[in-house]
C-alpha cells in the first residue's frame, strides 16, 4: 500500500513539474531510469531510456530554457508549450504510475494531462502576464529561471521521497495563492 501511494505521489509530482517545463522532468526520469533503480519504466515507457531520447530531451530542454528567458519569445513559447506540457505530463504520469497500478493507461494519461495542463494554465494565464505587466517584461527571465529550478527540484523529489513533493506542492500552491490574493487586494485598493 505504501508503494502504491508513493507511486501515485511520484506521478502527480512529475506531471505537475511538466506543467512548468515539459523537458526537465522527462529528462530527469530518463536519466534516473537509465542509471539508477529509483524508477523502473515498463514498455513502452522504457523508450525514455534510449540514448536518442536522452539526447533529444537535452537539446529540447536547452532550447526551451533559452526561449523562455527572452521577453516576447517566452509568450510564444508558452503558447507552443500549451500542447507539449500537458502531453509530457500525461506521459510522465502513465510511465511512473503504470508499473505499480492496474489502472488503464488512458486514465493515467488523462490524470497527467489534467495536472500538467492545470499548472501550465496557471503559469501562462495568471502568473506570467502579471509578472510581465508588473515588470515590463524584465522579470520574466528571473521567473523562468525559478520555474526551471522548481521543475527540476520537484522532478527529483518526486522520484526520491514523494511525500516531500506533496508538501512542497502544497507550500507552492499556498505561496502562489497568497501572491494572487495580495495582487487582487492591491488592485482593489487603487
Amino acid at each position: 500500500m505504501g508503494t502504491l501511494i508513493s507511486t501515485i505521489l511520484e506521478a502527480f509530482g512529475l506531471s505537475a513539474s511538466a506543467g512548468l517545463n515539459a523537458y526537465i522532468p522527462l529528462l530527469v526520469v530518463s536519466l534516473l531510469a537509465k542509471f539508477t533503480n529509483l524508477i523502473e519504466l515498463t514498455p513502452p515507457w522504457d523508450a525514455l531510456t534510449s540514448w536518442w531520447t536522452i539526447g533529444l530531451l537535452t537539446v529540447l530542454c536547452l532550447i526551451e530554457a533559452v526561449a523562455d528567458k527572452i521577453p516576447a519569445v517566452d509568450h510564444v513559447n508558452d503558447a507552443v508549450q500549451t500542447f507539449i506540457r500537458p502531453t509530457a505530463g500525461a506521459v510522465l504520469f502513465a510511465a511512473s504510475a503504470g508499473s505499480a497500478t492496474n489502472v488503464n493507461p488512458v486514465l493515467l494519461m488523462i490524470c497527467g494531462l489534467l495536472v500538467a495542463g492545470s499548472v501550465h494554465t496557471v503559469k501562462s494565464v495568471l502568473v506570467r502576464p502579471a509578472v510581465t505587466a508588473a515588470t515590463a517584461g524584465t522579470g520574466d527571465p528571473v521567473v523562468s529561471f525559478a520555474e526551471d529550478v522548481t521543475a527540476g527540484f520537484i522532478s527529483v523529489l518526486s522520484v526520491v521521497p514523494p511525500i516531500v513533493t506533496l508538501v512542497v506542492i502544497i507550500i507552492l500552491v499556498f505561496v502562489i495563492g497568497s501572491w494572487i490574493r495580495r495582487r487582487k487586494r492591491a488592485r482593489a485598493a487603487l
